[in-house]
């Protein structure tokens, strides 16, 4: 699984969190069994799921990711599914945390190479070859 790419892992990670958060509503307090056993299955899987993403992508980047989709994606289907209230200041938020996704992606793809454990090696094969001449 980790020849996947690690997006794409968590993309399914947040589709999971959701499917999460959606049982949660509609365990009306965890008092309907189907969706309080939804709840634990998607949750656990998000997790392993995130986990195994984070292998590959910067911590803080991924996490704001998976919140910022995640809550965008809860937020719509809210509105679709549960009839939840619309206002204006409501899709601006979401509009926010989508563009501030948009900028997160962006700014990982700027430093590719950075801190995690694939950029190190690469950064200590450059320093050895920047030692030999």
């Amino acid at each position: 699984m980790n020849a996947l790419n690690p997006w794409l892992i968590l993309l399914v990670a947040i589709l999971l969190e959701v499917a999460g958060t959606l049982c949660l509503k509609l365990s009306n307090g965890m008092a309907r069994l189907l969706p309080v056993l939804g709840v634990i299955v998607f949750y656990v899987s998000t997790f392993v799921l995130m986990a195994i993403s984070m292998k590959r992508l910067e911590v803080g980047t991924a996490y704001a990711v998976w919140a910022g989709v995640g809550t965008a994606l809860v937020t719509v289907f809210g509105i679709l599914i549960f009839g939840e209230s619309v206002a204006w200041s409501k899709l601006a938020g979401t509009l926010l945390i989508i563009g501030g996704v948009i900028l997160l992606h962006a700014s990982t793809k700027e430093s590719a190479g950075g801190p995690g454990e694939e950029g190190r090696q690469e950064h200590e094969v450059t320093d050895e070859r920047q030692g030999e001449q």
